[in-house]
């Protein structure tokens, strides 16, 4: 399945508090469970204006769907062709 890395604009998100955040999680988890298991999110970073999130999905349409529901925006949303590492250079 396909790995997507989503970049979301969000001004002040570096700011977000921890409840704010956990509240931000609660409604994406809620969505995800209404859209089933082929839609997973793996992981975000926070970063000053921006959030970006790492999902699995079937196709980016179901990305899309998610941030719509969620009230999220999905300003870019890019297909990880490869994942590298340390290990690469091995």
């Amino acid at each position: 399945m396909p790995k997507y890395l989503i970049e979301r604009e969000i001004p002040g998100a570096g700011k977000l508090n921890a409840e704010q955040l956990k509240a931000i999680s609660k409604t994406s988890c809620g969505v995800l469970e209404k859209l089933g298991p082929q839609i997973q999110w793996i992981e975000s970073y926070v970063t000053t204006d921006k959030i970006y999130c790492v999902y699995i999905a079937p196709n980016e349409e179901m990305i899309r769907e998610h941030a719509r529901l969620g009230g999220f925006p999905a300003n870019v949303v890019t297909t990880v062709s490869t994942i590298i590492d340390p290990v690469t250079s091995e």
